[in-house]
């Protein structure tokens, strides 16, 4: 059993690394992002933009979030409705964001992860894993990128799917999420004292995995 933590900010390439790191160790990975993106979703699509910690609340008295694994994939279920690719967009990035900050929401959903992690080895990527969620994962890594780089990431992405973005907007954006994380009164995003710091500006996804192996089979083998 071994349970490793990823966190960062935003567009770092957490999902990425960490699902990489998954299929080369054949442990599962835990999107935890996708979690609150879920419920971002539901409050969007439910309560529309103006949604409050209250009406969110109100919600979750009734929401029902999954996780399934089908074929070795995350699946990301909310009330029974399959919503994996519906929580990849931006506005729901933001309300995710907003979300996060919401004791009930980060309760609702700590259980869920835990429990998770406790009966399997997983990689587990977000924003407040190796402080809060598994704060005594064997292994925790502290992904970032500067921001500049990571909304140039960001507006490569969009492009790829055939949506154009200015960068000036993706980064002012990626400035704006990383200062809510950062910010928010609940589990802000922050480095463990115990993560290993691992800053790939300069790497690419092959690169930034080798570097977190390197740090994978230090800890280990401590």
């Amino acid at each position: 059993m071994i349970n490793i933590a990823v966190d960062g900010p935003s567009g770092s390439g957490k999902s990425s690394l960490a699902k990489a790191v998954a299929r080369e160790m054949n442990i599962l990975y835990l999107d935890t992002g996708a979690l609150y993106r879920a419920v971002g979703y539901s409050a969007l699509t439910r309560l529309g933009e103006s949604f409050s910690e209250e009406s969110v609340y109100d919600l979750l008295k009734s929401l029902k979030v999954d996780l399934i694994y089908e074929n070795g994939v995350q699946h990301v279920y909310a009330d029974g409705e399959d919503v994996s690719d519906r929580i990849r967009t931006q506005p729901v990035a933001m309300a995710a964001s907003k979300v996060s900050a919401y004791p009930p929401v980060r309760a609702f959903l700590l259980d869920l992860q835990r429990d998770i992690a406790a009966r399997n080895s997983v990689i587990m990527d977000g924003r407040d894993v190796g402080t809060v969620v598994l704060p005594h994962a064997d292994v925790k890594i502290f992904l970032t990128a500067r921001p500049e780089v990571r909304a140039q990431r960001r507006v490569g992405e969009l492009e790829e799917k055939g949506i154009k973005a200015e960068f000036e907007t993706v980064l002012q954006e990626v400035v704006q999420r990383d200062h809510n994380d950062m910010t928010r009164p609940i589990a802000p995003l922050r480095q463990a004292e115990d993560a290993i710091l691992l800053d790939n500006s300069e790497l690419d996804a092959e690169q930034t995995l080798q570097a977190a192996f390197e740090i994978i089979r230090s800890k280990i083998s401590q």
